[in-house]
């Protein structure tokens, strides 16, 4: 509620208790004055509170597992606290445009040093990106079955495109990793075409393909799901163009740890290993409502939430 709506309500109650007060006697009217001046007292002191209630928390949220997995339990552990959260999901550059301006408060995950870099480049006078992560063991490449034996490096690609129909079957346009591989095509001079799409595209592909035992070659990244649901295996990549390994930051707009230091602090201290990061990855996926799995994650893992918060 704005500020001017919220003195329209209160001169609007002030109005209606004196209307009360003028149509009683004189001992009423009396009486009808002492408690619409308390009423009017409590009423403005709600107002008051209102309007220094700065406990909002704006999150983007990328439709990625392991992004949907972390904002739903930060939204999970925040509002146990007495924030309010709200998710706006959005694709990476949105999401990135939108910290630095200031319409999002926090970014849960940005890839570094490679992935995520250009952004990184594109806005560290505006945003804050933390040094500090909250995932170190981080893989990005191209993935491709198992089953695929005479395939085990990006540059075996070439002189088998006509398995893959000369296609690398991507994700979200503007996520770092798309940029990259863009990229790769480039250094690795694939006769190959990277087909953009969103996650849960790429992972039905990636899924009919296996039921098939069909070919097919894919950008993905772990931690993820669906390295437990199927036998995956990154190809050598000589050329190094992903980058050995990532770690995981989060972002924050300006401004963000003045008006929420203690929140600030415990992004800071959030730390996850492989067994944590999986454990929240299935509840979510398995739940009905990813809420749901987050929930149940948190209170089954509580003694962990309580090191980053208590650190």
């Amino acid at each position: 509620m704005t500020l001017k709506k919220k003195l329209s309500f209160i001169t609007f109650l002030i109005l209606i208790i004196g209307l009360s007060a003028c149509g009683s006697d004189d001992s009423e009217s009396s009486e009808g004055n002492d408690e619409g001046s308390e009423e009017t007292e409590e009423n403005e002191e709600a107002a008051d509170e209102e309007a220094n209630s700065d406990d909002k928390i704006m999150m983007g949220q990328i439709n990625w597992a392991e992004n949907i997995a972390v904002t739903n339990m930060w939204k999970v552990i925040l509002e146990d606290q007495g924030y309010d959260v709200e998710f706006n999901v959005l694709d990476m550059g949105t999401t990135m445009a939108a910290v630095a301006e200031g319409g999002l408060d926090v970014s849960l995950e940005v890839w570094l040093p490679v992935q995520d870099a250009n952004y990184v480049e594109e806005y560290e006078d505006e945003i804050n990106f933390s040094e500090e992560t909250w995932y170190d063991n981080a893989k990005v490449g191209l993935v491709v079955p198992e089953y695929m034996e005479d395939i085990n490096s990006i540059e075996d690609l070439n002189e088998n495109s006509d398995k893959f129909n000369g296609e690398i079957t991507g994700f979200d346009p503007g996520a770092g990793t798309m940029e990259v591989t863009e990229t790769l095509i480039d250094e690795y001079e694939l006769d190959y075409e990277l087909l953009p799409s969103s996650e849960p595209a790429m992972l039905e592909e990636i899924n009919q393909a296996i039921q098939a035992e069909e070919p097919i070659v894919a950008p993905l990244w772990s931690p993820h799901r669906v390295f437990s649901e199927h036998d995956l295996k990154y190809l050598e990549d000589p050329k190094n163009t992903y980058g050995d390994s990532e770690k995981i930051h989060h972002a924050t707009r300006q401004g963000f740890a003045e008006d929420y230091p203690e929140v600030d602090e415990w992004f800071k201290n959030w730390k996850m290993d492989d067994d944590a990061i999986g454990d929240l990855m299935v509840a979510v996926n398995e739940a009905e409502e990813p809420i749901d799995g987050a929930e149940k994650w948190v209170e089954e893992n509580q003694d962990l939430i309580d090191e980053w918060m208590n650190e």
